[in-house]
């Protein structure tokens, strides 16, 4: 039971990393002029993945210093992302062998 859950929570926070990915090319192509937002279809999925990653990236950016035109907060979340995996895959391992030796190394 303990390993569905885990690997529910990794799939989740898989799926929330594509999310945060799809998210910033969208918001690439949309400044760069080739997706149209007047589109109706292109503006509700722009919206619909902008609203779903701006609360987790918004205090990022927040830190992040003013690097200009270029906004890195979509690549610290994904690396967040990553290491959250890797801490959740481990704490797992850690609770089915019983042991807190996978959470050291």
């Amino acid at each position: 039971m303990i390993t569905v859950l885990f690997n529910l929570l990794l799939w989740i926070l898989n799926l929330y990393k594509w999310a945060v990915i799809i998210a910033a090319i969208l918001s690439m192509l949309t400044s760069f002029g080739v997706l149209d937002t007047r589109n109706r279809i292109v503006w509700t999925i722009n919206d619909f993945f902008y609203r779903i990653t701006e609360p987790a990236l918004r205090p990022i950016r927040n830190i992040l210093p003013n690097f200009g035109g270029i906004d890195l907060s979509p690549w610290v979340l994904v690396v967040l992302l990553i290491v959250a995996e890797e801490l959740l895959a481990r704490l797992e391992q850690a609770l089915i062998f019983g042991t807190i030796r996978p959470l050291i190394l």
